[in-house]
């Protein structure tokens, strides 16, 4: 899962763009993503060519091998949406 807080709307756009690229949405700034290693090294490094470090913040949480326990681990509030329960790879 990434989320993230990006300071300026050009660099949000940017960001929001290639999430799009490699994954699912869940909210505005919250992207499920099921990546091999080489697509997780591929993300870290598209997203740190935009990101302002001093001002922006990029969260990736692992949730874990599939086998379906990753859906378990999200909980929702308000509207939801449904969770697919496709194979997740981060090592």
């Amino acid at each position: 899962m990434v989320c993230y807080d990006i300071r300026d709307e050009k660099r949000l756009r940017k960001v929001f763009r290639i999430m799009k690229g490699f994954g699912s949405s869940l909210q505005y700034s919250i992207f499920k993503c099921s990546l091999t290693p080489i697509k997780y090294q591929q993300l870290l490094s598209r997203i740190d060519e935009v990101i302002e470090k001093s001002e922006d913040r990029v969260m990736i949480v692992d949730l874990g091998p599939h086998e379906g326990t990753w859906v378990n681990r999200i909980t929702f509030m308000g509207q939801t949406i449904k969770l697919d329960n496709e194979q997740a790879y981060i090592f």
